[in-house]
């Protein structure tokens, strides 16, 4: 798992040029597509990583009328909104060549 925290990866919106964006597979389609799949997968390991740590604050009640306010796990919520969104933090990888993808077309079957 990369370590999003340390990622410099832009939190704002940046405009990115489309060649260095295809540059790699000459397709922008299919590099579009790379990118998507690794922001689903970055996505799903912020998410499993944010639910870990907010399970250790969590207070189990059988009342709904008593709700705590947890300050840390505010503080926790705080911190992962801040976070570059999945999509930069995919674009970032990329542009970096940190993805590593294969073409299937392009194999020999034997």
């Amino acid at each position: 798992m990369s370590d999003f925290k340390n990622s410099d990866a832009p939190v704002s919106t940046t405009t990115i040029d489309k060649n260095l964006l295809d540059s790699a597979t000459d397709n922008i389609y299919e590099a579009i597509s790379i990118i998507s799949k690794r922001a689903v997968q970055v996505n799903g390991d912020i998410k499993k990583e944010l639910t870990e740590k907010l399970e250790e604050f969590a207070t189990y009640n059988d009342s709904l009328e008593e709700i705590f306010e947890n300050k840390e796990q505010i503080e926790v919520s705080k911190f992962y909104e801040r976070l570059p969104k999945p999509h930069a933090l995919a674009v970032q990888e990329w542009l970096e060549e940190k993805i590593y993808y294969r073409n299937t077309k392009d194999e020999v079957v034997d």
